[in-house]
C-alpha cells in the first residue's frame, strides 16, 4: 500500500478511521428509482462481481459484523442498498453482477435500474468497483466498466481478498489493472488493495472516501 500511504498521510488516515467510527445505519433497499431517497447527501457506491466480497469489506469499513448481509450464494443482494453514515454520507451497496442464476429478464432490470441509477444521481461522488485480485480484471467487469464510462461516473478500482495472494501476485495484478484502467475514460487512476479478513488497505479506502466529502 505504498502508493496510498504517500497520498494520505498519518493524520488523515487517522481522521478517516474516526470518520468511520462513527454510527453507521442500513436506511433502504431500493428496488426502484421513485425509491431513491430525496436527500442532498453525497454518497458512494460499491459494485462488483458476486462473491467478490462486497458485503464482507462494507462491514469491515465500518467494524460491523452484520451491517451488510453476506452469503454464499451469488445474487443475493438484489437491490440497491443504503446505509447512511451518521448523517454525513450515504454509503450505496449496488447489486452484484456476472453470475447465471438469475434469470435473464430479473438480470437486465437490474442493470436497467443501476444504469438510470448512475446517470442520474448528482450527489454520487464515486463508484468504487471491486475486483477479486485472485483473478483480476475479467470480461464481466470491464463491461461494467463500459457502462461506468457510459454513465460519465468516476470509479475507481478496489482490490480485495488480497490476503490469499503474494506480494509478487498482487504486484502483478496492480500492474495488469493500471494498464486496462488507460484505456477507460472515466476510471480513476489510483488501484486500491484491500483484504476485509486482514484488515489490510481499509484505512486508505477509508481515507479516499472522506476525501470526496
Amino acid at each position: 500500500m505504498e502508493q496510498a500511504a504517500a497520498k494520505f498521510g498519518a493524520e488523515e488516515l487517522k481522521q478517516a478511521e474516526e470518520q468511520f467510527n462513527r454510527p453507521c445505519n442500513f436506511v433502504l433497499s431500493v428496488a426502484k428509482l421513485e425509491q431513491l431517497p430525496l436527500t442532498e447527501m453525497g454518497e458512494v457506491a460499491f459494485a462488483g462481481r458476486s462473491n467478490v466480497g462486497k458485503s464482507s469489506l462494507i462491514n469491515a469499513l465500518f467494524n460491523q459484523r452484520k451491517l451488510a448481509k453476506t452469503s454464499g450464494t451469488p445474487g443475493r443482494t438484489q437491490q440497491l442498498n443504503y446505509f447512511n453514515l451518521d448523517n454525513r454520507l450515504h454509503l450505496v451497496d449496488l447489486p452484484g453482477y456476472g453470475f447465471a442464476q438469475a434469470p435473464e429478464a430479473l438480470v437486465k432490470n437490474w442493470q436497467k435500474l443501476i444504469f438510470t441509477y448512475l446517470q442520474g444521481r448528482v450527489n454520487l461522488k464515486r463508484v468504487f468497483l471491486l475486483i477479486d485480485s485472485r483473478h483480476g480484471i475479467k470480461k464481466v467487469d470491464e463491461e461494467t466498466m463500459k457502462l461506468l464510462d457510459k454513465a460519465a461516473v468516476t470509479y475507481q478500482i478496489v482490490l480485495t481478498k488480497i490476503d490469499k495472494i503474494s506480494a509478487k501476485q498482487l504486484a502483478g495484478v496492480i500492474a495488469e489493472t493500471k494498464e486496462i484502467i488507460k484505456k477507460h475514460g472515466a476510471a480513476y487512476v489510483d488501484v486500491l488493495a484491500t483484504s476485509s479478513e486482514k484488515n489490510l488497505g481499509l484505512n486508505e479506502l477509508k481515507a479516499e472516501i472522506c476525501s470526496l466529502f
